[in-house]
């Protein structure tokens, strides 16, 4: 790069496990000095469901989402929330509204949550997808777990 480029939002993807917790305090580590707002995203959709068939109980997604969202911001900094943290509930899966929003942002930032389905995989299908597709930097955080079974070995 050859010229400075402010940072003013950073966006960070909320899903409630320690790893995004520790995005978020990351992340406003990053923001603080830069004097920049940090946008935490929680995303919520519907299951698939077969034609005609609709399972009873499946509904208050999104409220069950926008309290996670708010409790995850609640452990990463304590209430209240600090001024320049925004919280947004959206709907959609993950990582398209990630994406989506890496449009507006100067860095994206994700927890990494383990190794989900594909134990050789280093980095979530989340986490992946947005390094491959997003269109700012990300930064990919790991959860204070893994960093100490990782000391431990």
């Amino acid at each position: 790069m050859t010229e400075a480029r402010d940072i003013r939002t950073i966006v960070v993807g909320v899903d409630g496990s320690e790893a995004s917790v520790e995005a978020l305090r990351q992340a406003q580590s990053l923001a603080v000095p830069l004097s920049a707002t940090l946008v935490a995203i929680a995303s919520w959709d519907f299951p698939p469901v077969y034609d005609g068939y609709v399972a009873m109980g499946i509904d208050d997604f999104d409220v069950r989402a926008g309290e996670i969202l708010q409790e995850t911001v609640e452990k990463a900094f304590g209430a209240p929330t600090p001024a320049n943290v925004e919280t947004r509930l959206v709907q959609g899966h993950p990582r398209h509204t990630l994406i989506e929003a890496s449009r507006d942002a100067d860095l994206v930032v994700v927890g990494r949550r383990g190794h989900g389905g594909f134990g050789g995989m280093l980095i979530g299908s989340v986490s992946s997808a947005l390094v491959a597709h997003a269109h700012c930097p990300v930064l990919v955080v790991h959860s204070p777990e893994a960093k100490e079974k990782k000391a431990a070995k």
